[in-house]
């Protein structure tokens, strides 16, 4: 790089995604079986639903002219109000028992610029955020863009653990840095990488504790539930949100990428009241409104009726894929010892263990051996943050979105070939 070219402090700090790398390769090998990049199911965009938004917009021409202008920077009312209205339907409480005003709802092109929008707001370089180990990958690279310090605490088959949570707090408070503490991270609902789901009960004590050890600000909850529609048992559990009476802790934040489409770009959250103007402001300074034809359309689909239906075929569909790869994962690894995998009951990923001695790092043998065998993962190592619980090198994740049943059992079954060959290489016993 030359040295007339005088970057920022962020932008020298910024690195290029991992998945930016295991998107390429799915686009340049179509010959793989690609179970990594998070793609929902081409043949589940809801084509024919927008196309009946889009023309009953352009049917009209003062809609139609509307649609295509400037909006306003926390985005379109109706759509804002939509919701709200499923969120506290969801929760089962009005907007008098949440406490929740629609004038707390903004819209984004997506959650990913909502959670960098977040970042700028809150964090200086040198404060902590708190997440998952492993936690969603992309987000953590936000924050170390950001200059953030980015803490990971142990996590299970039920996300994260409260008990590490609390430890990490009070070693923090030990050590003088507890005030650099600006929030902790949740993907609550079939989180992105593990699948898992944290119940109402860690909710609760996650609250707590993030109220319990702040010092002289808030430290916020970030509540990603991007995947909340994705669940395919019909269970769900109380947000984060619906425990926090006050209304000043959780940051809700979700999107329409998975449950409708990505292609709309269109993210949105319920900020506690303090949060509203800054975060507003920030935005103002960054597009003062996005794309507002998006937003109409989303309008549109919700007073149609449209949504629900769309979001029961895509439940359909993934569960098939979902319950595909746990039955492939059983078939190909259920007799390996030191094996193991997250059984989710929702969202597009299934979080897979192995041997210790295995690297499933993209510099690893199992990485190399998988493409050769046809099949592409993500290695579990891009999921760690750097800080605070041990880094995995043995794990990885697969996401079946884009694959049919069969491809998902063909890629399975690739993925244990080549585990197999590198345990014998190795020397390893199985």
């Amino acid at each position: 790089m030359s040295d007339r070219c005088r970057l920022s402090h962020r932008a020298r700090q910024a690195t290029d995604q991992p998945i930016s790398y295991l998107m390429g390769e799915t686009i340049a090998r179509p010959e793989l079986i690609s179970l990594a990049a998070g793609f929902v199911d081409p043949e589940t965009l809801p084509i024919d639903v927008v196309a009946e938004a889009t023309a009953e917009i352009f049917a009209d021409r003062e809609l139609a002219q509307a649609a295509l202008q400037y909006g306003t920077t926390p985005g379109e009312l109706e759509l804002r109000e939509a919701i709200l209205a499923r969120h506290l339907a969801a929760d089962a409480m009005t907007a008098g028992e949440a406490a929740i005003d629609v004038e707390q709802l903004v819209l984004t092109a997506g959650s990913n610029q909502l959670l960098h929008l977040i970042g700028e707001t809150l964090i200086d370089p040198g404060d902590i955020v708190i997440c998952a180990s492993p936690c969603y990958f992309v987000y953590v690279g936000t924050l170390q863009g950001l200059g953030a310090r980015v803490l990971g605490v142990a996590a299970d088959e039920q996300g994260l653990i409260p008990a590490a949570l609390e430890e990490s707090l009070q070693r923090l408070q030990a050590s003088g840095e507890l005030s650099r503490v600006k929030a902790i991270y949740v993907a609550s609902y079939y989180d992105n990488p593990t699948g898992a789901t944290i119940p109402a009960s860690r909710r609760q004590e996650i609250l707590e504790l993030a109220q319990r050890f702040r010092t002289d600000g808030v430290i916020h909850v970030i509540d990603d539930v991007a995947y909340r529609e994705l669940g395919y048992y019909g269970d769900d559990e109380p947000s984060f949100r619906s425990f926090d009476d006050a209304g000043e802790t959780v940051i809700h934040v979700g999107s329409f990428s998975k449950s409708f489409s990505p292609g709309l770009r269109i993210g949105w959250a319920i900020l506690p009241p303090p949060l509203v103007e800054p975060i507003g402001n920030q935005k103002g300074n960054m597009d003062f409104g996005s794309p507002r034809l998006n937003q109409r359309i989303m309008a549109t689909v919700f007073r149609r009726g449209l949504y629900d239906a769309h979001v029961a075929k895509i439940r359909a569909s993934y569960r098939v894929k979902l319950e595909a790869t746990l039955a492939a994962m059983e078939t190909h690894f259920g007799s390996l010892a030191e094996v193991d995998w997250i059984r989710a009951r929702g969202g597009l990923y299934t979080w897979v263990t192995l041997p210790e001695a295995i690297d499933t790092g993209s510099s690893g043998p199992l990485f190399a051996r998988a493409l050769d065998e046809g099949v592409l993962y993500v290695p579990g190592v891009h999921c760690y943050p750097q800080e605070g619980a041990p880094i995995r090198t043995n794990t990885l994740r697969l996401s079946f979105g884009v694959q049919s049943p069969e491809t998902i059992e063909q890629g399975v079954a690739a993925l244990a070939r080549a585990v197999a060959e590198v345990l014998a290489e190795g020397a390893i016993a199985p």
